[in-house]
């Protein structure tokens, strides 16, 4: 299958890439792998801030508020009880919880590559030559964004995230650069469009095929 493909300045080639169909044209996604990669991409990401304060923790005296019997009253032994307003937490967060998921190197890969077959289905990967910004200006690359027609949210992937594009697409919230190697489900599933330059296509092919030892950032 070819993919529609642009040339630097934004104008259709004449000659649309070949895709690789390892990569690219799987054609039963497994909706369960990449469900089990996204929850794992943003558990992995979770900041553990909250805590609470246990009866021993918090601040207060801890004499007894009255006499255990002859007041007609129920029986406490410390305003810190959890019964009382202000009192300590039974069960709550305490700031050591893992919320972390493991997803092995295998499983991460093939997410990844079922996740590019599914936006090819769709035709929502476009191929260009390269993107050369000569500013960091976000309007120069919404001006080639807007000659290609891409609209809604776009994932730009390069071979080297050059700091041109890195911040010109910074200040646009419907446009996400990354790195080649910095690919990952997640990414991939938020994006509606997803632009690749013909390196990022090679870096790609030669750590996503099977049985490939190369190594590469994960995340």
């Amino acid at each position: 299958m070819s993919a529609t493909t642009y040339t630097k300045t934004g104008s259709k080639s004449t000659t649309p890439i070949k895709l690789d169909p390892v990569i690219f044209e799987i054609e039963r996604i497994n909706q369960q792998l990449l469900h089990q990669a996204y929850d794992a991409y943003l558990a992995n990401g979770r900041l553990n801030l909250a805590r609470t304060k246990t009866r021993g923790l918090v601040s207060g005296s801890g004499k007894k508020p009255w006499p255990q019997k002859g007041t007609g009253r129920a029986r406490v032994g410390s305003r810190t009880t959890p019964v009382w307003r202000g009192g300590g937490i039974v069960f709550g967060p305490t700031g050591e919880e893992n919320y972390s998921h493991k997803l092995n190197i295998k499983s991460r890969r093939t997410a990844i590559r079922h996740a590019l077959s599914a936006l090819n289905q769709r035709n929502a990967i476009i191929v260009i030559e390269d993107i050369e910004l000569k500013s960091c200006k976000t309007s120069e690359l919404n001006k080639l964004l807007a000659k290609i027609n891409i609209k809604g949210y776009t994932l730009i992937v390069s071979e080297n995230l050059s700091k041109e594009l890195k911040l010109a697409s910074r200040n646009n919230p419907d446009v996400k650069a990354v790195s080649a190697n910095y690919l990952n489900v997640a990414r991939l599933l938020d994006a509606e469009t997803v632009l690749i330059t013909k390196q990022a296509l090679e870096v790609l092919a030669n750590w996503l095929k099977p049985s490939n030892p190369v190594k590469a950032t994960e995340k």
